[in-house]
């Protein structure tokens, strides 16, 4: 991937108008996660949301440059968990991975007990064919000594003969600004499973970029790229920032490459939750707009201005 000012995101529109479906999908198609099938169809995985606000999975098969969908999950493939699940209130998608020919889906898991504030924590769904299972069936990776208070969305891909985890996670709820400091995280594991973490990755600053979420990494020959949603503070919504590196380990913010909103319409407020990937030598970015993708998701494609 060039980084030049000649070199932007360009939005090709909105590719899926979202309609309540049932009970459990009824409002937002949040967080999209492609996965090729054929030609230039995909399988977009969404988190959506029931009347309490409580997400599950649910996904559509279509064609991203016609938006011709070819077929849309009826009933979520994978629901919020029980009253003392650390998913107890919703399913928030990250990304996909394999491990030992297993193909695995990584999500943050929401929980409020006791009407305290919102807690995140990571947990691991499998993929088989068009289901989806809690692997383990417990949490997968969760808050500690490094990660005190809440944990948010994962990207793990496997790179130089190890896998690779930027995550999100909380270091307080509150700063002088009145937004909260969540910040991007590195952790690796040689098989998958076991995670040692590394601390901070992406530096922040408040009143600049210090509420991050769902980081989005892809590696070229040059360096690591990676797109995030981010807030600076006093009210402000979110934008799609930028980030590289040349280890994976100490990157640099350069958020004049990442995506801002649009003048009117379904992404004028707001843009967020974004996942990039590659297809047909051109690369995608599908993402969220206003009110945390409530009425769908978009594509960009990244190309000379």
């Amino acid at each position: 991937m060039a980084q030049s000012k000649h070199m932007r995101w360009k939005k090709l529109g909105k590719i899926f108008d979202f309609q309540a479906i049932n009970d459990n999908l009824f409002t937002h198609a949040s967080n999209p996660l492609a996965k090729h099938l054929e030609g230039d169809v995909f399988r977009i995985f969404f988190s959506s949301r029931d009347k309490e606000n409580k997400s599950s999975v649910g996904f559509v098969d279509l064609n991203i440059f016609t938006k011709d969908i070819i077929n849309l999950s009826t009933q979520a493939i994978f629901k919020y968990g029980d009253t003392d699940s650390f998913y107890s209130h919703g399913v928030s998608i990250g990304n996909l991975y394999s491990a030992d020919d297993k193909e695995y889906m990584l999500f943050m898991g929401w929980q409020i007990k006791d009407n305290a504030h919102w807690r995140g924590e990571i947990g691991r769904l499998r993929l088989d064919d068009n289901q989806l299972s809690l692997d383990p069936n417990a949490l997968f990776i969760g808050c500690d000594t490094e990660d005190k208070v809440s944990l948010s969305y994962p990207w793990v891909m496997l790179d130089e003969g190890i896998y690779k985890m930027w995550y999100g996670s909380t270091i307080s709820w509150t700063s002088k600004n009145k937004e909260m400091v969540h910040v991007i995280k590195y952790a690796t594991s040689k098989d998958g499973e076991t995670w040692k973490k590394h601390g901070l990755a992406v530096p922040y600053e408040i009143g600049v970029a210090q509420a991050f979420s769902r980081p989005s990494v892809i590696r070229d020959a040059r360096a690591y790229h990676m797109w995030y949603s981010y807030r600076s503070g006093e009210g402000s919504k979110y934008k799609i920032g930028y980030a590289h590196s040349a280890d994976g380990v100490n990157w640099v913010r350069k958020n004049s490459l990442g995506l801002g909103v649009s003048d009117y319409g379904w992404d004028c407020e707001m843009v967020c939750y974004p996942f990039v990937f590659e297809h047909k030598n051109n690369m995608y970015m599908l993402y969220n707009g206003n009110a945390y993708g409530k009425t769908g998701f978009g594509l960009a494609i990244w190309e000379h201005s």
